[in-house]
């Protein structure tokens, strides 16, 4: 189970806070749960691990096998919680090299994240000769990078295999009655699974929204339900010392309140980058708002002390670090010896490279800590679905209640509409002629 130890920032904190802290995070948490806070319509993921739709769930795990079975690539469609989150998990649990791997699971690959033109190519040129199934993910289907994304692919599974078969190689996860691409999939017979109204995208990852291409790379999903499942019992007790969630966002908010502006998630393992990834929209979305939040960034230990290392050593002290430490790694691979020792490292010979990490990283939070830099650390379990579904919920959760300490809507985002309506007037989007003419006046300037 998530344990967060809070020993090395204590001391960053003038008065304990905790037992004068204890009323307003009882109060998120009844909040958060009861979905009577702002935007309580959007927390339908809190109870989800326990009441999420069996019959779904068991269609999703069909898919993934008929796709396992059809198809040797799978090309996922979504931007920001329609992708970090799936991207994260199969990453974390199945190698950031999971497409070069030799496995009998298909290929995956994630598009309409961008605007690259030359991104979209690639896709399409290492789909050539292959047999393929898209899984496209938008709730309202008319989303620029998505829907223009699955416009090409679209054309060239019809072009490959007919509508007919290419329908049957489509899925569509949408909204359950209306939108766009409810419309198109249904017209066209794609099978289609649901984005809850009561779920937001950066909340979506243990929906149909994540839960198929995670599926399709041969990650348990149900442990990983599981694992959310039990981190959702936990996270209903109302005690700081035995509520992981409590402890995590009332440290940040207590850092944050005494003048700390940044958050940097941190981690050993390089899997886990595309999780911090999730971890930064999740929280920046949630928090960032009405001149409110902690910034969150991430680095990738030990490639980043040699790059950002300098910085958060020595750097503007508005710095607090969260590192994640998961259990042993699978491999051992003990350090060989050398006859020579032409660099010097005979000294670790027969050590494995965990005990290294681990002394990299006991190494590192002194360093940093004594440099002024506050570190909590959160102690996961072995890294697999399990832990991995723990996590998740453990994150969300918390950055649940750390919205509600704020007092910002931590399921909303205001903030986002504004480049989408300036990006839909210069590209000349009916109804926006207006705004496009004072954009293009800004630009002259």
């Amino acid at each position: 189970m998530i344990q967060v130890d809070l020993t090395n920032m204590q001391r960053f904190i003038s008065l304990p806070y905790e037992a004068a802290l204890a009323p307003r995070m009882l109060l998120a948490q009844k909040r958060l749960i009861s979905g009577s806070g702002e935007g309580g319509a959007f927390t339908g993921w809190v109870q989800l691990p326990e009441n999420y739709d069996r019959e779904e769930f068991g269609r999703i795990q069909a898919a993934a096998e008929k796709i396992k079975r059809d198809s040797q690539a799978l090309v996922v469609i979504g931007i920001g919680g329609s992708y970090l989150g799936a991207r994260g998990v199969i990453e974390c649990l199945q190698s950031p090299n999971y497409n070069l791997k030799k496995k009998d699971t298909p290929n995956i690959y994630f598009a309409g994240n961008g605007l690259d033109s030359d991104q979209l190519s690639e896709i399409e040129e290492l789909l050539e000769g292959q047999d393929f199934s898209i899984n496209v993910i938008s709730k309202s289907g008319t989303t620029t990078e998505p829907a223009v994304a699955f416009r090409f692919f679209r054309r060239m599974l019809e072009e490959k295999y007919g509508k007919d078969e290419a329908a049957r190689r489509i899925y569509a996860t949408t909204d359950r009655s209306r939108g766009a691409l409810k419309v198109l999939a249904d017209e066209a017979g794609y099978e289609t699974f649901v984005v809850p109204d009561n779920i937001g995208g950066r909340y979506s990852v243990l929906t149909a929204v994540g839960l198929l291409p995670i599926a399709v790379s041969g990650v348990d999903i149900c442990q990983l339900m599981e694992g959310a499942r039990e981190m959702m019992e936990v996270c209903k007790t109302t005690d700081m010392t035995e509520n992981p969630a409590w402890r995590y966002a009332g440290a940040r908010y207590e850092l944050y309140r005494s003048g700390k502006k940044i958050e940097i998630l941190a981690c050993f393992d390089p899997a886990f980058r595309f999780m911090a990834e999730w971890w930064k929209q999740l929280y920046g979305e949630s928090e960032g708002k009405e001149g409110k939040g902690l910034f969150p960034a991430s680095v990738e230990y030990t490639a980043d002390l040699h790059s950002m290392g300098q910085y958060i050593q020595e750097g503007e002290r508005h710095l607090l670090e969260t590192v994640v430490r998961f259990g042993p790694s699978a491999h051992e691979n003990p350090v060989p010896f050398d006859e020579g020792n032409g660099d010097g490292l005979n000294f670790l010979a027969g050590r494995s490279m965990d005990f290294i990490k681990t002394q990299a990283m006991d190494g590192t939070l002194l360093a940093h800590v004594e440099g002024g830099v506050p570190n909590i650390v959160v102690q996961a379990g072995a890294r697999n679905a399990h832990t991995l579904g723990e996590l998740i919920y453990f994150f969300e959760f918390s950055c649940g209640l750390s919205g509600y300490l704020l007092d910002v809507n931590p399921f909303d985002q205001p903030g986002v509409e504004a480049y989408k309506k300036n990006m839909f007037a210069l590209l000349g989007k009916p109804g926006y002629e207006e705004l496009a003419e004072e954009l293009r006046e800004k630009l002259r300037r």
